[in-house]
């Protein structure tokens, strides 16, 4: 009867709900289905209290995955960021570059100037968090830290793999690089990749192969 159907639908949730991929649902419905019943929800506000829990927990889980892949530096925030010894830089304006503004839709470059342990890095970093806690991905990157890891792959033997992953990871990132700036860096990374390779003496690296072209 309508026991057995309640049963029924009540071992079936859990596997729809996975293939929904609806962890937060799966896991809170029977304490808010509970709270329905008692108090008399309607089943639209029981719908809505489900989702709005998992829409939550989906952003979190986002966000965290995405400070994981930015790699920024810790405790790099604005609330540590001492904007009163450099009163020269806009709070209001530092929050809306946070805010995505529109400087993100289109394409604008960001450049910060200063001397040495002016903050500039501090800066850089808090507003990449921001804009991660705000939907956006970001990638925290010192230019000498990427030439140095392109020059250990060249080194290798391994600039082909290294490129592809880091073109790999531009790719996932969004659209705010106007197309020619995005022809212009593709030419330098497909010219890295070109440029002559001397063959290192002495053991193959582990992993390593002979270009193309360089077997004698």
């Amino acid at each position: 009867g309508m026991t057995g159907t309640i049963t029924s639908d009540t071992a079936r949730l859990p596997v729809m709900l996975t293939q929904l991929r609806l962890p937060t649902v799966a896991r809170l419905w029977p304490t808010i289905s509970e709270t329905a019943d008692r108090e008399g929800w309607p089943a639209a506000r029981t719908l809505a209290a489900l989702l709005e829990h998992e829409i939550a927990e989906r952003a979190q889980r986002r966000i965290a995955r995405h400070l994981l892949e930015a790699r920024l530096p810790p405790g790099k925030t604005l609330d540590a960021f001492d904007f009163d010894a450099v009163p020269m830089i806009s709070k209001a304006q530092v929050m809306a570059l946070v805010a995505g503004d529109s400087w993100l839709e289109k394409g604008d470059n960001l450049l910060v100037f200063g001397p040495p342990g002016g903050g500039k890095s501090h800066l850089a970093a808090a507003i990449g968090l921001g804009l991660i806690e705000n939907g956006w991905r970001v990638l925290f990157a010192r230019t000498t830290d990427l030439v140095q890891r392109l020059q250990v792959a060249r080194r290798e033997l391994a600039l082909e793999a290294a490129i592809a992953k880091l073109d790999k990871h531009l790719r996932k990132m969004p659209k705010v690089l106007a197309p020619g700036e995005v022809t212009t860096l593709r030419k330098r990374l497909d010219a890295l990749a070109s440029a002559p390779v001397p063959i290192p003496k002495g053991p193959m690296p582990k992993g390593g192969r002979v270009p193309r072209g360089k077997m004698r």
